[in-house]
């Protein structure tokens, strides 16, 4: 007998695993052995598919069929036709594509699955593009059409709207989505999305109200025509930390924009709910203030 680990590929260890996955409190060791993936995966307690992985891959609900075996820890799966169900210690699963999942009550859940982790983290019709995403929304609006009446407020709106999207096409930008005051943009360069915001919140002013933006830089993720993944929602959750008339950027657009006499202030360490670790955040601060 000998201490030494038998040779691959008879033998493999999830202690020199193939693929490390680290994603917002799933932690997953994948090695292949006789033609399949496995995988070990661990989940925090509080971790939950549609509020920590939907946001990076943009799918309804999970598509990746998992077959496995529980090894600690409680997991409850929702499917797309209603079905609800649990499982536990030594429970054998086989959880079909179009489901969600979260972990329950304070206990890491364990797993060992066979077919590894891509399938849920990476969708079948996925484009991956670097790009600055742009969020604006009005600050108070609710405030603000109640002081004025509602035939006043759907004239600021309508005017809110064209001098946006005047501005955008100016800069060269391109607008995904509008819901309700808020705007969502991408733009081929971070330096022209500030630019952009500050021309934004200067353009609004005069019809009384005031925006807030958040701009951020990463890889936008197209699945089945629509603009997602992780930057998306980082992008959105600067926006929403912004006050009126302030626009503020990750430190990724501020270290991007580097020699463009954009001007930007500390703005401190912030928590982006779902997303992991803490994030330098910057406030612009346009010329005419520097």
């Amino acid at each position: 007998m000998t201490d030494e680990q038998p040779a691959s590929p008879y033998v493999r260890s999830f202690s020199s695993p193939d693929e490390e996955i680290d994603l917002a409190d799933l932690k997953s060791k994948v090695i292949t052995i006789g033609g399949v993936k496995v995988s070990y995966d661990i989940q925090s307690p509080g971790w939950r598919w549609r509020t920590h992985v939907q946001p990076v891959v943009g799918t309804e609900w999970c598509e990746a069929h998992h077959v496995g075996v529980v090894l600690s820890g409680r997991m409850r799966w929702h499917l797309r036709d209603g079905t609800e169900f649990e499982a536990g210690p030594l429970d054998v699963v086989d959880i079909p594509p179009g489901h969600d999942a979260w972990v329950l009550g304070e206990e890491t859940f364990v797993r060992l699955s066979w077919g590894g982790v891509e399938g849920r983290l990476s969708p079948l019709d996925l484009d991956r593009t670097l790009a600055t995403v742009l969020f604006t929304d009005i600050v108070n609006s609710t405030t603000v059409a109640g002081s004025v009446g509602d035939r006043a407020w759907k004239q600021v709106v309508a005017d809110h709207r064209r001098r946006t999207r005047e501005l955008v096409e100016h800069f060269r930008g391109v607008e995904v989505d509008a819901v309700g005051d808020g705007f969502f943009f991408i733009f081929d360069s971070p330096a022209r999305a500030v630019r952009c915001a500050e021309a934004l919140v200067q353009a609004v002013r005069p019809l009384g109200i005031e925006i807030r933006a958040g701009v951020h830089t990463g890889e936008v993720e197209t699945v089945d025509g629509k603009a997602g993944g992780l930057a998306v929602v980082i992008g959105a959750r600067i926006g929403a930390l912004a006050g009126p008339s302030e626009i503020l950027v990750s430190q990724t657009v501020r270290d991007l924009t580097t020699g463009s006499k954009l001007g930007f202030a500390d703005a401190g360490e912030h928590q982006l709910k779902g997303i992991p670790d803490r994030w330098h955040l910057y406030r612009s601060v346009p010329s005419s203030t520097n």
